[in-house]
């Protein structure tokens, strides 16, 4: 029989891996995206903004950064305006629901997707604009790639830059 090391001298190192697992679960870190144009500083004229993101999706994981991502990205893109949280008062509102962001592995693809809504209200709560952006792509499991990453990173692209050009349409008034 062979001498196994004893249970006992593994607890130490339990936390440990416990914490490396749950820092790897959810989808990969991805960078934000800026899309600024000198020509249009902010949405509608309007210098201040509140922002606000919800993760809409049946399964959130890793929803704070997701949400981190949308937000740090609308705000480099529109670097002209200052933002606040939703719900300050006299201030126009882009609030963007997201349905749908993933990139599952099947039939040796992944599948990404990248869904939401954008709504773009008037300080007096008036809807501005409503519109939806969307996303998808297959990319093949390239060995020595982050394909999921890579995936997420083309569909996040396509429909932010789709957002911005919602947003450069919006006229109000500021």
């Amino acid at each position: 029989m062979r001498n196994l090391p004893a249970p006992h001298r593994f607890l130490p190192i339990l936390p440990l891996l416990a914490g490396l697992a749950a820092v790897s679960c959810g989808p990969p870190t991805l960078p934000p995206v800026s899309e600024p144009d000198p020509a249009i500083a902010c949405p509608g004229n309007w210098k201040a903004w509140s922002l606000e993101i919800l993760d809409r999706r049946a399964d959130r994981e890793g929803s704070d950064k997701l949400v981190a991502l949308l937000s740090d990205s609308v705000r480099k893109s529109f670097p002209g305006c200052t933002w606040s949280e939703a719900g300050t008062a006299d201030r126009p509102v882009i609030s963007i629901e997201v349905h749908r962001f993933a990139a599952p592995f099947y039939d040796e693809m992944w599948n990404a997707a990248a869904e939401w809504t954008v709504w773009v209200r008037g300080p007096g709560g008036q809807t501005l604009a409503e519109f939806e952006a969307e996303a998808t792509a297959e990319r093949p499991n390239y060995r020595g790639s982050d394909n999921e990453k890579e995936a997420l990173r083309q569909v996040f692209g396509e429909a932010f830059r789709r957002t911005v050009a919602g947003l450069r349409s919006v006229s109000g008034g500021g």
